[in-house]
C-alpha cells in the first residue's frame, strides 16, 4: 500500500510539473508574438524567434550558405554531403539557400530541377533539426536580367511597387516563394524560415541598392515585400531578417532605411571587407555591437548575417579574425553565417587545406554551436 501511494505521489507531481511547464510554455509564445513582425505566425515560427534570441546571450549559432546544396569538388546533389561535415565530422547548426530559382520567371527545367532540390534539401536540413535561412538574389523584374545592376542598369523599384507598371510581374515571384513556402513541411507540419530580401541595399551593386531608388523607395519595397507575403498570401513560417552590407559608422547611418520594427525580426550586417586580411577585427566588432544594443532595444534578434573570407589564405582567419570580432565587447549574436563553397570559390576550407586545423579550433571553441550541440531550436524546454 505505501508502495502504491509513493507511485500516486510521484505520478501526481509529474502531471503538476507537466501542467506548469505546459503554462509557461504558452505564456512564451503568446508574450513573444508581440515582438514579432507576424504576430500570426505558426507556434512553430514563434518558438524559433524566442530560442534564437535567448541563444544569442551565451552562443552563436554556425551557419553555412547551401552547405547541403553544393562543395568545393564540384558536388551538387547527394543526401548527407557537407564540406563542413568532411572537415568537422558535424553538420553546421544552420542553412542558408536562396529563393532566385525558386522565383524565377523564367520556368524550366532547369529551374524545376532546382526548385525539387532546394525543397527536398531543406527537408533535409530540418531533419536535423537545422535552422534555415533565405536569401533572395532576385533578378531584375524590368529588365529580366541580373540580379547585379552593372549587368543590367534599369531603374526597377519604383516599377514594382503598386501602382508601378511591373506590380504585377513582381506579384506574381513573390507568389512563387509564397507558394514554396506554405509547401515546406515536414510531417505535416511547416518548416520555419528566415527570409532576408533585399540585403545590403546600402551598396550600389544590386538594383535595389541606395544610388538606385530613394530611401522612401526602398523602405516601401522592404515593406511590400512583407505584407504582400504576410497578409495577401497568408505566410505563417517566415521570420523576417533585413541586413545592410558594412557601409555604416553610426546607428543613424545603419537605420537610414530601417523599415521598422513592425516587418522585422532579425537585425542584421553582411561584412566581408572589414575582415579581409590585415584588417583589425576591432571594426566589424564595434558594428556587431551596435546592432546587438538595437535589437535588445527592440525585443529583435542580432546576427552577422554574411561573412567570409574566399578561398581562405589566411590559415588562421577563423579564429584571429572572425572569432575575435565576434567576442569582443558583449556581443550577442543568434548566429553566424559564411557564403557557400564551389571548386574556384569556397568560404569553409576541405580537407588537408591549411586553415582546416584553425576551423576546426574555431568549432570547438565554446562561443560556436554547430549541429551536434544546437539541439531543436523549434521546440521549448518541457514540450
Amino acid at each position: 500500500m505505501k508502495n502504491k501511494g509513493v507511485l500516486s505521489l510521484f505520478a501526481l507531481s509529474c502531471i503538476l510539473a507537466a501542467c506548469t511547464a505546459y503554462k509557461k510554455n504558452k505564456a512564451i509564445v503568446k508574450d513573444t508574438r508581440h515582438y514579432m513582425a507576424d504576430s500570426s505566425a505558426t507556434k512553430e515560427t514563434v518558438i524559433l524567434f524566442y530560442n534564437l534570441k535567448k541563444s544569442a546571450e551565451k552562443q552563436v549559432l554556425f551557419g553555412h550558405m547551401e552547405d547541403n546544396m553544393n562543395g568545393y569538388s564540384g558536388w551538387t546533389s547527394g543526401t548527407g554531403k557537407s564540406d563542413v561535415y568532411d572537415v568537422t565530422g558535424v553538420y553546421p547548426a544552420m542553412y542558408g539557400f536562396d529563393f532566385g530559382p525558386v522565383a524565377s520567371l523564367k520556368r524550366g527545367k532547369y529551374s524545376d530541377e532546382q526548385l525539387k532540390h532546394t525543397h527536398d534539401q531543406v527537408i533535409e536540413a530540418y531533419q536535423r533539426h537545422g535552422v534555415i535561412t533565405f536569401s533572395w538574389h532576385c533578378n531584375n523584374p524590368v529588365s529580366k536580367g541580373s540580379f547585379y545592376w552593372k549587368d543590367s542598369p534599369v531603374n526597377a523599384v519604383s516599377e514594382i511597387l503598386p501602382g508601378g507598371a511591373y506590380n504585377k510581374v513582381f506579384a506574381e515571384s513573390l507568389t512563387k516563394i509564397a507558394d514554396f513556402a506554405n509547401n515546406a513541411k515536414y510531417k505535416g507540419k511547416l518548416i520555419p524560415i528566415i527570409f532576408r530580401p533585399w540585403h545590403e541595399f546600402d551598396g550600389d551593386w544590386f538594383w535595389w541598392g541606395r544610388s538606385h531608388c530613394s530611401i522612401e523607395e526602398y523602405k516601401a519595397l522592404y515593406r511590400y515585400t512583407v505584407t504582400y507575403l504576410r497578409d495577401t498570401m497568408h505566410v505563417t513560417n517566415f521570420l523576417y531578417a533585413w541586413s545592410p552590407d558594412c557601409n555604416f559608422k553610426s546607428r543613424q547611418q545603419y537605420t537610414e532605411r530601417y523599415p521598422g520594427n513592425a516587418y522585422v525580426d532579425v537585425l542584421g550586417m553582411d561584412d566581408y571587407s572589414d575582415l579581409k586580411q590585415g584588417k583589425s577585427p576591432d571594426v566589424a566588432a564595434s558594428k556587431l555591437q551596435l546592432i546587438t544594443n538595437m535589437a535588445a532595444e527592440s525585443h529583435k534578434i542580432a546576427a552577422f548575417t554574411e561573412t567570409g573570407l574566399e578561398n581562405i589564405p589566411q590559415a588562421d582567419w577563423y579564429t584571429t579574425m572572425l572569432l575575435k570580432a565576434m567576442k569582443q565587447g558583449h556581443t550577442q549574436l543568434a548566429y553566424v553565417m559564411v557564403w557557400s563553397n564551389r571548386p574556384k570559390s569556397y568560404w569553409t576550407p576541405y580537407k588537408g587545406h591549411p586553415a582546416e586545423a584553425d576551423f576546426v579550433a574555431f568549432k570547438n571553441d565554446p562561443l560556436l554551436v554547430f549541429g551536434d550541440k544546437a539541439g531543436d531550436f523549434y521546440k521549448l524546454s518541457g514540450n
